[in-house]
């Protein structure tokens, strides 16, 4: 059995595609498209070490890589590639995409998910297509959803997040 399906999702944004093209332009330099795809992934696997046995939890997402944003009128699409490191130390490509925006409405945009999404292969053999599909599933609706999250309160995107533990004050 394949460990990969094909994925689709989308949300409806509230706000004008022009806000939400300057967004996603600001998701790829401020690290929240990591943050997000690394959240996104982690979902996916505990699923997967579920189904499939602590042993396939061992994966992790390596390295997330946009390509160039291009746009046409009403349109904007960013690739991405998500690579990840299997349980048997095996780098591999985790997801295959395009994340899309597409003019909705004066203060609607279309964020749309495509592409193929991979499970680490050994882990992955012994399952049947509906779980390979629902694992899938898993990390599509956990990363389209941080994105709209992201894509709605900007403020909230990794780079107003500190990730170090504050200092002490010593009396």
């Amino acid at each position: 059995m394949s460990g990969k399906a094909f994925v689709e999702d989308h949300v409806l944004l509230g706000f004008s595609f022009d806000a939400a093209r300057v967004r996603l332009a600001r998701l790829v330099d401020d690290g929240a498209l990591l943050a997000a795809s690394e959240y996104a992934y982690a979902e996916g696997i505990a699923r997967l070490a579920a189904d499939a046995g602590p042993a396939a939890g061992l994966s992790w997402l390596a390295v997330v890589l946009p390509g160039d944003l291009t746009e046409t009128p009403g349109c904007a699409r960013l690739p991405l590639r998500w690579m990840a490191i299997g349980p048997d130390g095996t780098a591999f490509p985790a997801l295959d995409s395009d994340l899309t925006l597409s003019w909705a409405g004066e203060t609607t945009t279309l964020l749309t998910l495509a592409g193929v999404c991979r499970l680490p292969g050994q882990a992955a053999a012994g399952l049947d297509l509906a779980s390979v599909r629902g694992i899938a599933a898993v990390i599509t609706r956990s990363f389209i959803a941080r994105l709209a999250c992201i894509f709605l309160h900007p403020a909230g995107s990794a780079s107003q997040v500190s990730h170090t533990r504050p200092e002490r004050q010593l009396p």
